[in-house]
């Protein structure tokens, strides 16, 4: 059954999905891997059209499965699905391109990150709602870390209580990640790390251990046990 979207709603997601995945292995581009018998961006699309206040969705696909995709994703949700760009921010700036101007959220999610709950997606738009001009949801880290040399040889211990793991969906307000996009700064991982060089403020919220990000043939494994336990 096709989800609704709210066409009141104050939020767009954009979904990155043209990257290849090399570190899950060859085969299909990462964001088509199967989870539990469905591409990896099905279960994220399904459960970021579960958030109430998301109004449109936009996949950056690989430009030559952008028709693949979009049929794959109809029975879904409601999606429009473009050819992604050679990076990351260039198909995040053309999935930007396709969102009214009067949708005032733009949350940024990974297709990766498919078992994320809705109710991350809902906490990170109503921080942005708030008044908070970026957002990004994050777990404290766990392990100890260690500062290396070039020699691996350890130079220092980290102190953790500082640092946070960062998941997605970042959340920016639409004018926020525009300009960040327009000021053609150097390439980065995310877009809060863009939007953080800019000069903006980026507040953290409560992550959720469901977010993890599938990277490697072993992350499949944790994520289809959880599949079957949420």
């Amino acid at each position: 059954m096709t989800a609704q979207l709210n066409a009141r709603g104050d939020v767009a997601v954009l979904v990155p999905a043209a990257g290849s995945g090399v570190r899950l292995g060859p085969g299909a581009p990462k964001a088509l891997r199967l989870l539990a018998g469905e591409p990896l961006l099905v279960h994220a699309v399904r459960r970021v059209a579960a958030a109430p206040s998301v109004r449109m969705i936009v996949v950056a696909a690989p430009a030559a499965e952008v028709a693949a995709v979009r049929a794959l994703l109809e029975p879904v949700a409601p999606v429009v699905v473009l050819a992604g760009g050679a990076e990351r921010q260039d198909s995040v700036a053309a999935m930007l391109a396709a969102v009214p101007a009067d949708v005032e959220i733009v949350l940024v999610h990974d297709a990766a990150r498919a078992l994320t709950p809705p109710e991350l997606v809902e906490s990170v738009a109503t921080a942005v709602r708030d008044g908070h001009p970026a957002v990004i949801p994050v777990l404290p880290i766990v392990d100890t870390v260690k500062e290396v040399g070039p020699d691996e040889t350890v130079v220092g211990t980290v102190d953790r209580s500082v640092l946070r793991s960062v998941q997605t969906p970042q959340g920016f307000r639409h004018d926020v990640l525009a300009a960040a996009h327009r000021a053609g700064l150097d390439a980065h991982t995310d877009d809060a790390g863009m939007v953080e060089k800019a000069g903006t403020p980026v507040l953290c919220v409560p992550g959720s251990d469901l977010a993890l990000k599938i990277t490697r043939p072993l992350d499949l494994v944790i994520a289809e046990a959880l599949l079957r336990v949420a």
